[in-house]
């Protein structure tokens, strides 16, 4: 195919899957491009080019640290959200293991937590998962509870992945430390996406990934409150201040810090557009299309997110036919996309696991139109209709409703 035809499919595509990825903007690109054959000096170095690229590092960690009000030293840049959960949990649990050896996290976390939670119960540790709501919030009354005198740290993520459940991070940092617990958050689908202040809040750790908000693949950050004595995770040189080993990825890094100065300047106006499509979206599903639940709650949800299940649908089938129709979207998180379970988001708020198979995860971007919102819940009533003829459990169901 010729580079002008895969533009053209390209552009004519409407992309419902920001959740997962996001285009890198146009800003970003030419941020980053000096930096692949002009500036390509290693930021460790001393001569002159070099020093260009560890401006160049600094001036994005400024970036970055502004959208969520930190101290630029807070900040140590990751290869992505998962390295950064990665190293936040298990560092910490194993440096706190003197004081003790229970860790509180959720059901419905991203597997880079829940299988760091994992791997640290194979080295002995005791991990509580809380349950959630039927919106998937954490009742923080359960969390109090859930608290041991040996419990050192607790993990909740700030924004769901799949569902865009809000969590009352504000509150559980505070009873974290009041009870001089420390608090670790995962705030990669709500960082650049939601206002964050880790000046307001008082958690001690907190990841994200560029590439969620228009940024590069392949970098992250982990915040670190001043203070918290977190060792290094990887090993080797004396790269962010001795706590990340290896080369920065400077073109990644300024492309990140590029991304989170457009997404802060954004969010206000952002905020209020794709609220307002998403609404709009939602409304009109439930309306058109019977037999198909909202996952997750009408408030305290990411702005760009909707997440239905359709009954007597199998959602891979369903992505199948809105692929045929030039709609991207996914069934769940895309760390989790291969696997065949249902997903675990939804068995934690209560989705039986029949109509948990229906799930339709839908997320905006900031380029997402009225236009596009309209013909996507045309295409998805034609294409439920479709799979629900082909559905024995649905004729049989509708005979009972004769």
């Amino acid at each position: 195919m010729k580079d002008q035809e895969i533009e053209k499919e390209m552009d004519d595509m409407i992309y419902l899957d920001n959740a997962a990825t996001t285009k890198t903007a146009p800003e970003v690109v030419e941020a980053m491009l000096p930096y692949f054959s002009e500036l390509y000096g290693n930021p460790s170095s001393i001569y002159e080019i070099a020093g260009k690229s560890k401006e160049a590092v600094t001036a994005a960690r400024e970036q970055i640290a502004e959208v969520i009000g930190a101290k630029t030293e807070e900040i140590y840049f990751t290869a992505g959200g998962s390295e950064a959960d990665n190293w936040a949990l298990k560092t910490a649990a194993r440096m706190y293991r003197r004081r003790g050896n229970h860790i509180i996290t959720t059901k419905i976390e991203h597997h880079a937590v829940l299988n760091s939670c994992k791997a640290l119960e194979e080295e002995g540790f005791s991990v509580t998962y809380l349950n959630v709501d039927e919106e998937g919030r954490v009742r923080t009354e359960e969390l109090k509870r859930a608290i041991r005198p040996n419990t050192i740290l607790i993990s909740v993520m700030y924004a769901n992945n799949e569902i865009g459940t809000i969590q009352p991070i504000d509150e559980i940092a505070k009873i974290a430390k009041a009870r001089r617990i420390l608090f670790h958050t995962d705030a990669v689908q709500a960082y650049g996406q939601i206002p964050i202040s880790v000046q307001q809040t008082p958690l001690d750790m907190l990841s994200t990934s560029s590439h969620k908000l228009y940024g590069p693949k392949g970098v992250g950050c982990l915040y670190i409150r001043e203070g918290t004595p977190l060792k290094s995770y990887i090993d080797g040189g004396g790269q962010e201040r001795g706590k990340r080993a290896g080369t920065e990825n400077v073109p990644g890094i300024v492309g990140f810090g590029k991304a989170s100065e457009l997404a802060r300047i954004e969010m206000p106006y952002r905020i209020a557009r794709e609220t307002r499509l998403r609404d709009e979206l939602i409304k009109n599903v439930l309306r058109e299309i019977p037999y198909t639940r909202l996952n997750g709650g009408r408030e305290n949800r990411l702005p760009n997110n909707a997440n239905f299940c359709f009954q007597f649908v199998e959602g891979g089938n369903l992505l199948v036919l809105l692929d045929m129709k030039g709609i991207c979207a996914s069934t769940a998180s895309a760390c989790s996309a291969g696997e065949k379970p249902v997903s675990h988001v939804l068995k934690a708020v209560g989705v039986p696991e029949e109509i948990a198979a229906g799930s339709l995860r839908l997320t905006l971007g900031k380029n997402t139109t009225p236009e596009e919102i309209a013909y996507t819940v045309e295409c998805l009533k034609e294409c439920v209709r479709k799979l629900r003829e082909k559905s024995l459990a649905y004729k049989e169901y509708e005979k009972t409703m004769r």
